[in-house]
């Protein structure tokens, strides 16, 4: 028996045990129908292997080689890792969970008018029917295994409901915090509902020790009725021995919103699927990220959005700085769909190369089955610019000075957009303790 099928064979136990658990007996029959159906798909697809496309160019055997035990959800997180988490000093919302699980101890702050902030317990209770439409269901599609397994073993989750026509001014924090012993496992799930007109801004954050591999399975599901503005912003912090697999699954309604900000500072592999449609006219969205990484570190991407109807409008801009012997993956799929005339895309992905040993396989695409539509893609990798280099050198700024300015240029490009202060000042911190000289020179520069 293989290693991976042994694996496979710990899950069938584990989704065992849980569907036994007095927690997931009490729950309603729909979700356990989902959460079984989940798993079987699991079973019949099994893992990834490198001869799968989509994985590649994606080391698998970190993430299918070890038998990773599910997480303590009463396990306490450390200081040093909580003081990772994004604050800005105000009132604004908070929802902690550990391991996967819904902290109220440490989440603080009732949600403002209009916005229901629920755990997925008091969520099936209080608000099923906002619920039973969409849980599971966003990311039952084309957005692989690992979705399948956390519908299928996920203990809870945080529950989002904005009612029809709320405008909120502050963002809704949901942290999502790793601790305890290496080796395990957190299903981490996040739903958010905008409602008809809706307006609101999302900011979920991921954090883990420092040492020691453990696997966070994230599943984040976004629903945008008609008219609905939603901003998301991602920062994954987590430490240098994890893993983090993640799922973003949106749907858009007519003339609907969608903005998202990820930023990849942690993980030794961290890994995005991102699956977008358009399911009304006149809808918009931006995919907008960057991924830092050093040492033999794997930063991927997958995304795909789906112009099902016509009129609307993406715009997607990836970029990663890439240092040592670390590998990025970019691979962009945008689908017209026959029918979704005037849809207007454009894909983009840029990558900076700090050593010659650093590596990025980018895969933007279009698959165009409308022929009345505006549609451009576009990949650049390579090292600084020798002319910009030589130019700031001229202007008595040190080598190393002068490398670490146009590094932050590149990515500072991207981060002005990022529409939380807090994540922002996070990214930056990391980048200019990376990056020597740039403090001084950042203030100049801005």
């Amino acid at each position: 028996m293989t290693a991976v099928s042994e694996e496979r064979d710990a899950y069938r136990a584990g989704f065992e045990r849980f569907a036994l658990s007095p927690a997931a007996a009490s729950e309603p029959a729909w979700l356990r129908e989902r959460r079984t159906a989940a798993f079987a798909r699991f079973v019949e697809t099994g893992f990834p292997t490198p001869r799968d496309e989509a994985w590649r160019h994606t080391p698998v055997a970190p993430l299918t080689r070890t038998r990773f035990e599910p997480a303590d959800p009463d396990a306490r997180p450390v200081d040093d890792v909580l003081r990772l988490l994004p604050r800005d000093g105000g009132s604004a919302a908070r929802l902690v969970l550990v391991n996967g699980v819904v902290s109220r101890e440490r989440s603080q702050g009732g949600p403002p008018a209009g916005v229901e902030l629920l755990g997925l317990r008091d969520a099936l209770a209080l608000r099923p029917a906002s619920v039973e439409p969409w849980l599971g269901r966003l990311a039952a599609g084309s957005t692989g295994v690992f979705s399948q397994l956390n519908t299928a073993l996920a203990a809870d989750a945080a529950v989002v409901l904005v009612a029809p026509g709320s405008v909120l001014e502050e963002a809704i924090r949901i942290e999502h915090v790793g601790a305890g012993a290496p080796g395990t496992v957190a299903h981490t799930r996040t739903l958010v509902v905008a409602g008809r007109g809706s307006e609101c801004r999302i900011v979920e954050s991921y954090v883990s020790p420092a040492e020691g591999t453990s696997l966070t399975n994230a599943v984040t599901e976004v629903v945008l009725e008609d008219g609905a503005r939603v901003e998301r912003v991602k920062l994954q912090q987590e430490g240098r021995e994890a893993l983090h697999v993640a799922t973003l699954a949106v749907r858009l309604g007519r003339d609907a919103r969608f903005f998202d900000h990820s930023l990849v500072l942690g993980a030794a592999l961290s890994r995005d699927d991102i699956d977008l449609r358009f399911e009304g006219e006149g809808g918009e969205c931006a995919l907008n990220g960057l991924f830092v990484v050093d040492g033999r570190r794997v930063a991927d991407t997958h995304s795909r959005i789906d112009h099902a109807r016509p009129h609307c409008t993406s715009r997607e801009l990836y970029k990663g700085i890439l240092d040592e012997q670390a590998r990025g993956v970019f691979n962009g799929l945008v689908i017209v769909r026959p029918g979704a005339q005037k849809t207007d895309a454009l894909q983009m992905n840029r990558n900076l190369l700090l050593s010659r040993e650093a590596l990025v396989h980018s895969t933007p695409q279009l698959e165009i089955l409308a022929d009345d539509v505006k549609c451009k893609h576009g990949s650049t990798t390579g090292q600084l610019d020798p002319t910009a280099l030589f130019y700031l050198r001229s202007r008595g700024i040190a080598e190393a000075a002068a490398r670490s300015l146009l590094t932050w240029a590149f990515a500072s490009d991207l981060l002005r957009h990022v529409p939380d202060a807090a994540s922002r000042r996070a990214v930056e911190e990391r980048l200019q303790a990376r990056l020597p000289g740039t403090a001084g020179l950042v203030e100049v520069a801005s």
